[in-house]
C-alpha cells in the first residue's frame, strides 16, 4: 500500500526539493555545519585516513569502561580502542552529547569487537536516540559491512541527544565510535503530514554501476550532506542488465536539501533487450512505513531528448512513479533528479520494478529508510526527580537508570512503572517498586516531583533521615510501603492528608512522637496501616499513650541527676551509720563507769588522787611560807 498523494508520487524533486518545510536553519554554504566524532574508548584526539580526518577524544560523556578494539569491517573507522559496558554497569547506557545546534542530525554509531578472547566476541544489543528504539543488532552482524554500523536521521529541538545502547543478556554492547554530523533541516523530509517527529533508519542505500563502496566523503560530498555510506552494487542481474558511466559533470547535484555528491550520478544500471524490465528486492521488517529515494540521471550516450526513454517504477507491484522521462523531467541530459514516496509494507520485503515503455530502464541510486514514529518522551520534571532520586538513594550501579525512564517502551526503567498522560502529551511515573535492593541513602524531597505516584514501594532497604514532608503532595498516592529501614524523627502530619491512602507501611524503623490524628482513624475505613516496630510512637490503639516526651539529652540529664541523688543518700547513710556508731560506742562506756566494780574502783582512785593533791597543796604553802635570808 503507497501513502501519499499522486501529486507527491510524480514530483520532480531536482535536489532543490520545493516541496520542504520551511528551513528553521538551513544549510549556508560558507558555514560549516556542527561535527562532532568520537574515538570512543580513546583518552586523545586521533585522525584517521585517508581524508585526516578528526576523531575526539571519549571523556565526560558516559560510564563504561574502556578497551582495544576489533574492526569488524573495512568500513569501520581505522580506530584501535572502545567502550563497552558490562552487565554490571546496568542494562542501558547511553552518550550524552549536549550543547547541539537545533536541527537535523545524522547520527551514525560503529560497533566494534573487543579484543579479548575471554570476552564474547559478538554481543547482539539495541540502540536509541532520543528515546526512540532505531536499530536492533542480529546475529552474524561482525561479518557485514552494512550491519557494522547504525543510523539515524532526526530532528534535534532541544539542543541535546542522548544516544543509548539497550543489553540483551547477549554479551557487552561494544562501540568503537559514535558521529553526530548536522545535515539541512529539510533533508529528507517526507511533507506536512509526517512532519518532524519521525525518526529515518537506513535500511538500503545503494550507488548502482559502481565498483566500489564509498562514504560521502569519498565522492567529494558537502559537509552539509553528512558522511553517507553507499553500498556498490554492479548490477541487478548479471544476464539482464549493464552498468554505465560517465565523466561528464552533473547537474543540480551537492545542493540543499540532502546535497547528493555528483559522483553518485556519474554511474548507472540500466536494463537490456533480453530483459526490459529490472528490479532490486530486499528483505525489512514487515508491518512498517518505507520511505524510498530513487535517484536518476541522464547518462546514456544513446539516448539524447525526451521520449526516448519512458519508464514506470512499482513497489511490491504497487504503481509509485508513471512515464517517467529522465530528461523532460531534469530538462536536460546529465541533470540529477531524485523521486520519493513512502509506503506501507506488510510483508518481509520490497521489490522495487522498473518497467520500460520507450526503451530501457535506467538508475542511479536507490535509499531506502524506515519511518519510524518518534517515541514521546518523559516528562522532564519527572526524570530530573528519578536523577536526584538515583543519586540521593544510592541506587546501586545495576540498575542503570539512563536515558528515558519510558521510553524505548521496549526497554523501560527497572523499578518504575509508567503511564501515558494522554492530556499533556507526555510518560509519567505512577509506581516506584525498589523495595530489597540494598538502598542506603535518604528519602529526598524531590520525590514528590513525581506527581502521578499511586505506589511506592521502598521497603527492606537501609534508607536513614525523616519521612519528607513533601510526601503528602502527591494527591494520588494509594500505596507508601517504608518498612523495615532506619527513618527516624515524627510521621509527618502531612501524610494523613492523603485521602486515597489505602496502604501505609512505616513499621520496623526509629519514628518516634504521636501519630497523626487523621491516620489514627483511617483504618476503620479499609485501610491497612501498620506502625508497629516504632518504640517511639504513641497515639493511636495498640500504641503507647503519649505524655510528656523527654528528648535523649533530658532522659540523659536525669539519669546523671538520680545517679548523683544516689550517691549522695550513700554518702549520708554512711555519715549517719558512724555516727550512730560513735554514739553506741559512748552509751557503752556510760554504762560501764555505772556499773559496782567500777564505781568502788572509782572511788578510791578519786580518795587517792584527793590525798595527793592535799599533800602537794600543804607543800606548796610551806614553801611559800619559808622566810628569806
Amino acid at each position: 500500500m503507497q501513502l501519499g498523494s499522486p501529486i507527491l508520487q510524480l514530483l520532480i524533486l531536482h535536489l532543490s526539493f520545493s516541496l520542504t518545510s520551511p528551513s528553521v536553519s538551513a544549510a549556508q554554504p560558507n558555514v560549516e555545519p556542527f561535527a562532532l566524532r568520537i574515538s570512543c574508548g580513546s583518552r586523545d584526539d586521533v585522525r584517521t585516513p585517508p581524508t585526516n580526518t578528526l576523531w575526539y577524544r571519549d571523556y565526560g560523556y558516559t560510564g563504561g569502561r574502556f578497551s582495544n578494539a576489533t574492526r569488524p569491517s573495512f568500513i569501520s573507522p581505522p580506530l584501535k580502542t572502545l567502550r563497552f559496558f558490562p552487565l554490571s554497569s546496568g542494562p542501558e547506557n547511553c552518550y550524552y552529547i549536549n550543547n547541539l545546534p537545533v536541527g537535523k542530525y545524522q547520527i551514525r554509531v560503529f560497533f566494534g569487537l573487543i579484543s579479548d578472547p575471554n570476552l564474547d566476541s559478538e554481543p547482539i544489543f539495541d540502540l536509541s536516540v532520543e528515546g526512540t528504539q532505531f536499530a536492533s543488532l542480529k546475529q552474524g552482524w561482525s561479518s557485514s559491512a552494512e550491519q557494522s554500523f547504525a543510523e539515524a536521521i532526526l530532528h534535534i529541538a532541544d539542543n541535546t541527544a542522548s544516544i543509548c545502547f539497550h543489553g540483551t543478556g547477549h554479551g557487552d554492547p561494544s562501540i568503537l565510535s559514535i558521529e553526530v554530523l548536522q545535515i539541512d533541516d529539510s533533508a529528507y523530509y517526507l511533507g506536512k503530514s509526517w512532519g518532524n517527529r519521525v525518526v529515518l533508519r537506513p535500511v538500503k542505500r545503494l550507488t548502482c554501476g559502481a565498483g566500489k563502496p564509498a562514504f560521502d566523503v569519498d565522492m567529494n560530498g558537502t559537509s552539509w550532506g553528512g558522511d553517507r555510506f553507499w553500498a556498490a552494487i554492479k548490477t541487478f542481474s548479471a544476464d539482464n542488465d549493464v552498468a554505465i558511466s560517465t565523466e561528464n559533470i552533473i547537474a543540480e547535484t551537492s545542493i540543499s536539501p540532502n546535497f547528493y555528491p555528483q559522483a553518485l550520478y556519474q554511474y548507472a544500471i540500466v536494463s537490456t533487450d533480453r530483459e526490459p524490465q529490472m528490479s532490486y528486492q530486499f528483505d525489512v521488517d514487515p508491518n512498517k512505513n518505507y520511505s524510498v529515494w530513487l535517484h536518476f540521471a541522464e547518462i546514456d550516450m544513446a539516448v539524447t531528448k525526451e521520449l526516448e526513454r519512458v519508464f514506470d517504477v512499482s513497489i511490491n507491484g504497487d504503481s509509485a512513479f508513471k512515464d517517467v522521462d529522465v530528461i523532460r523531467m531534469a530538462g536536460e541530459r546529465y541533470t540529477a533528479i531524485v523521486l520519493n514516496t513512502t509506503v506501507s509494507v506488510s510483508g518481509k520485503s520490497i521489490k522495487i520494478t522498473f518497467t520500460p515503455s520507450v526503451g530501457h530502464a535506467i538508475v542511479s541510486a536507490i535509499e531506502v529508510f524506515e519511518v519510524i514514529n518518534a517515541e514521546i518522551t518523559t516528562s522532564p520534571d519527572e526524570v530530573e526527580a528519578l536523577r536526584v532520586i538515583k543519586t540521593k538513594l544510592d541506587l546501586p550501579v545495576r540498575f542503570g537508570w539512563n536515558g528515558d525512564p519510558c521510553v524505548p517502551q521496549q526497554h523501560p526503567w527497572s523499578g518504575i512503572d509508567c503511564h501515558f498522560d494522554k492530556p499533556n502529551n507526555q510518560w509519567v511515573i505512577d509506581g516506584l517498586g525498589l523495595d530489597n535492593q540494598g538502598l542506603r541513602g535518604i528519602l529526598p524531597d524531590e520525590i514528590s516531583k513525581l506527581q502521578h505516584l499511586q505506589s511506592i514501594n521502598l521497603s527492606e532497604n537501609s534508607i536513614r533521615g525523616e519521612i519528607p514532608i513533601s510526601l503528602g503532595n502527591i494527591a494520588g498516592l494509594q500505596v507508601l510501603d517504608l518498612s523495615f529501614n532506619e527513618l527516624n524523627g515524627t510521621i509527618p502530619e502531612s501524610l494523613g492528608t492523603l485521602k486515597n491512602l489505602q496502604i501505609l507501611n512505616l513499621n520496623g524503623n526509629s519514628l518516634s512522637g504521636k501519630v497523626p490524628a487523621n491516620l489514627g482513624g483511617r483504618p476503620l475505613h479499609r485501610a491497612s496501616f501498620n506502625f508497629t516496630g516504632n518504640d517511639g510512637l504513641c497515639g493511636i490503639p495498640g500504641l503507647p499513650t503519649c505524655g510528656p516526651r523527654l528528648s535523649v539529652g533530658a532522659k540523659i540529664g536525669i539519669a546523671f541527676g538520680s545517679l548523683f541523688a544516689f550517691l549522695l543518700l550513700l554518702v549520708f547513710a554512711t555519715c549517719w551509720w558512724k555516727r550512730r556508731q560513735n554514739i553506741l560506742r559512748a552509751q557503752k562506756l556510760q554504762a560501764a563507769r555505772e556499773a559496782p566494780y567500777a564505781k568502788a574502783r572509782t572511788h578510791f582512785r578519786d580518795i587517792q588522787m584527793g590525798k595527793h593533791h592535799r599533800q602537794h597543796e600543804a607543800s606548796k604553802t610551806a614553801a611559800e611560807t619559808v622566810p628569806l635570808s
